[in-house]
C-alpha cells in the first residue's frame, strides 16, 4: 500500500485530520493568503520557529511524548491559529527537533507553513507516528548551532526568527553554549526558554540540583525579546507553551501576558 495512504489513514483514524472532501476544506482554502516571495525567491513568513525540545537521558519516553502532546495542543488552540492569521503574511513556518547529545540533533517533522487548524493538523499527524529515540547528555549550544544552520538552508523568510528552547536541566557536553548564544544574538535570532521543573529524576543520571528556570533565564535565551515561560506538570506545560507561542507568533511584550500569570 502507498505510504502516504498509510500515514493519512492513520492521521484519519487518531482525528488529526479531515477528509479532504468535507465543508471545512473550502473555509480553509477561503482563509489562505497568496503567498509573496522575497527578491531571492524565499518564501515569506511572519516567523520562522525551531521547537527545539530535549530528550536526553532525564527525559524518558512517557515524558518526550507528553511534550510532544503538549506541542500539538498548544498549535491547534483557536488563540494560537488565530495569532497566526492575524500576522502581516498570515502564516509561519515550524519545525520540530529533538535534540540531546553534541552530534543527536534530529528532525521529528521537518518545516511546514502553517496557515489554518488544517495545517496544524498535518503537523500534528507528523508528530503523532514519529518513532522516539533518546540520548544521553545535554548539549544546549549545539541544539541552538544546528537550529541557525536549519534557518539558514530552509526556503523561508521571516520577519524574525525564534528557536524555543525546552529542557529540564543544564548543559553537561557538547560545543560552547555562551558562543552559540552570541552567534544568535548577533544574527538577531530570538532563543526563548521552557524550563521544565520536574521532580523526577532518572535514577542513571545525578540529580539536577540547580534552578533551572534561573539556568534558561541567565544562561540559554538570548536575542531580541527573548524570555523564559517555566512549567511544571502536562497540564501546565501546553499553558505555558500556548501562551509563549502566541507571544511569539505576535511578536508582543512577553510582560503583556507573562505578567498576568
Amino acid at each position: 500500500m502507498n505510504p502516504l495512504m498509510v500515514l493519512t489513514g492513520l492521521a484519519l483514524a487518531l482525528g488529526l485530520t479531515q477528509p479532504a472532501a468535507s465543508g471545512d476544506d473550502f473555509d480553509d482554502i477561503q482563509l489562505r493568503r497568496p503567498v509573496e516571495y522575497s527578491p531571492e525567491g524565499l518564501e515569506m513568513v511572519d516567523l520562522e520557529l525551531v521547537l527545539a525540545v530535549d530528550v536526553s537521558s532525564s527525559i524518558d519516553e512517557a515524558e518526550a511524548r507528553r511534550q510532544r502532546d503538549g506541542h500539538v495542543a498548544a498549535l491547534a488552540d483557536p488563540d494560537v491559529i488565530d495569532a497566526i492569521q492575524g500576522g502581516g503574511y498570515g502564516r509561519i513556518a515550524i519545525m520540530y527537533l529533538e535534540w540531546a547529545d553534541g552530534d543527536f540533533q534530529r528532525v521529528v517533522a521537518p518545516w511546514t507553513v502553517i496557515e489554518t487548524e488544517a495545517d496544524a493538523r498535518v503537523f500534528a499527524a507528523t508528530l503523532a507516528v514519529a518513532p522516539f529515540i533518546s540520548g544521553r547528555r545535554t548539549a544546549i549550544g549545539a541544539a541552538i548551532e544546528s537550529s541557525i544552520e536549519l534557518m539558514d538552508t530552509n526556503g523561508y523568510e521571516g520577519m524574525r526568527r525564534v528557536v524555543d528552547i525546552s529542557g529540564d536541566g543544564p548543559q553537561n557536553s557538547g560545543p560552547s553554549l555562551s558562543e552559540a548564544r552570541a552567534t544568535a544574538d548577533d544574527r538577531r535570532i530570538t532563543i526563548n526558554g521552557l524550563p521544565i521543573v520536574s521532580a523526577r529524576q532518572n535514577p542513571f543520571r545525578p540529580s539536577v540540583r540547580i534552578d533551572v528556570a534561573a539556568y534558561f533565564e541567565n544562561e540559554v535565551i538570548a536575542g531580541p525579546g527573548a524570555f523564559i515561560s517555566p512549567s511544571n506538570e502536562h497540564d501546565d506545560f501546553v499553558q505555558a507553551l500556548r501562551k509563549k507561542l502566541i507571544i511569539e507568533i505576535a511578536g508582543l511584550d512577553p510582560a503583556l501576558i507573562l505578567g498576568n500569570g
